[in-house]
């Protein structure tokens, strides 16, 4: 590890690390880098590795869920394919083989520790739609009683391009939220965090994230050639889940027992230090935003400074079609969304209670627009 971080302990360890290190739950997300390449697809040697890693973990006495990525890239040579497919049906068809292919390796070497593999196949819209939101968590946690290892994974096979996770750091930082984990590590083909591209040799390694202003001039990349995400896509999962209160860790898939033993590599980042409840969570970052509500400046100083429930009277418009109970986005004049929040009335409702104080409002429109309690900056 570098030079001792600010919060560190007499030992030099930050307490982000220490909280890492002693997790009683964490989630371990494998990016597609680090299990397949081109063209030899998956290769089962390094997987047999980061499950003797994680088996190790385990051991420990810390429950484990692994997210892996990998259905795309370990579909491509069986289906004699040379390089990433661009169009989504090829990309959806390489998914359903290599889907197969990667939970029979998982299996096969979690096998050689007596131990059994679920595969639980996840979409962008089982974390918006509540029931479905709720039936994953109960699968997760049966999983883990029945003392199963469950792997998760993106749906590839039905996922639209507009709705997809991007390599699975989004989905491991949601799954962390899910299950109540204590920490996450994410794996990939990076050592950490740079403030630029370390392959052009003058990026600086970051090795603690306490706060946003350690992220001030970080440029982060999109993905490379056989995963989606990119450090842009772990940059933004690993604060989505610091933002939950889980301490996060990135670090490389080859360091994957060091990340998680002693936790002396990588990139720690920090977490808030009160966990967001499980419904601002879901509201701020797993609910799909069904329409907006266009604020005045006297309602965007209410809900944003002061944290009040939003009144009808300084709502100046709406858009898009929503209904009582779906979760819209809270736009400025100046067109910046900055709160997200669960409404109480379908839009056409709303359209004729603009600007109107609540006096001026039958008895059954009295309520808040949107209750504090449903309101979630963002």
């Amino acid at each position: 590890m570098n030079s001792v971080a600010a919060g560190a302990d007499s030992s030099g360890f930050s307490a982000a690390r220490r909280s890492i290190v002693t997790a009683r739950r964490v989630v371990v997300k494998i990016g597609s880098s680090a299990l397949t390449s081109l063209p030899g697809g998956l290769d089962t040697a390094r997987l047999d590795r980061l499950v003797d890693a994680v088996e190790a973990r385990m051991r420990a006495g810390s429950d484990v869920v692994v997210v892996s990525s990998g259905a795309v890239g370990s579909g491509l040579a069986p289906l004699g394919l040379t390089s990433r497919p661009r169009d989504l049906a090829t990309k959806q068809a390489a998914a359903s083989v290599g889907q197969l292919t990667l939970a029979h390796a998982w299996g096969t070497s979690f096998a050689r520790y007596q131990r059994t593999v679920g595969q639980v196949l996840l979409s962008a819209g089982d974390f918006s739609r509540r029931e479905h939101h709720r039936n994953a968590q109960r699968t997760l946690d049966r999983l883990r009683l029945l003392g199963a290892v469950a792997v998760v994974n993106e749906n590839d096979t039905v996922a639209t391009e507009e709705i997809r996770f991007g390599d699975n750091d989004r989905l491991a930082a949601l799954v962390a939220h899910l299950v109540g984990a204590d920490a996450l590590v994410l794996l990939s083909d990076v050592s950490g965090l740079y403030d630029g591209d370390p392959r052009k040799g003058s990026a600086n390694f970051i090795p603690e994230v306490r706060s946003s202003a350690d992220l001030d001039g970080v440029i982060a990349g999109s993905g490379g050639t056989l995963g989606t995400g990119g450090m842009a896509s772990k940059l933004s999962a690993a604060r989505l889940a610091a933002d939950a209160g889980v301490p996060v860790l990135l670090a490389a898939a080859d360091s994957a027992a060091a990340a998680l033993t002693d936790g002396e590599v990588g990139t720690a980042f920090a977490a808030r230090p009160v966990r967001l409840s499980a419904r601002k969570f879901w509201v701020r970052h797993a609910a799909d935003s069904r329409g907006a509500v266009l604020l005045d400046a006297g309602a965007v100083q209410a809900v944003a400074c002061r944290r009040r429930s939003l009144l009808a009277a300084g709502i100046t418009g709406v858009r898009g079609r929503f209904y009582g109970g779906d979760v819209v986005d809270l736009v400025s004049p100046d067109n910046r969304v900055i709160a997200r929040g669960v409404v109480e009335y379908d839009n056409t409702e709303l359209s004729g209670m603009l600007g109107r104080s609540t006096v001026e409002l039958p008895d059954t429109m009295q309520r808040p627009v949107i209750h504090a309690d449903d309101l979630v900056k963002v």
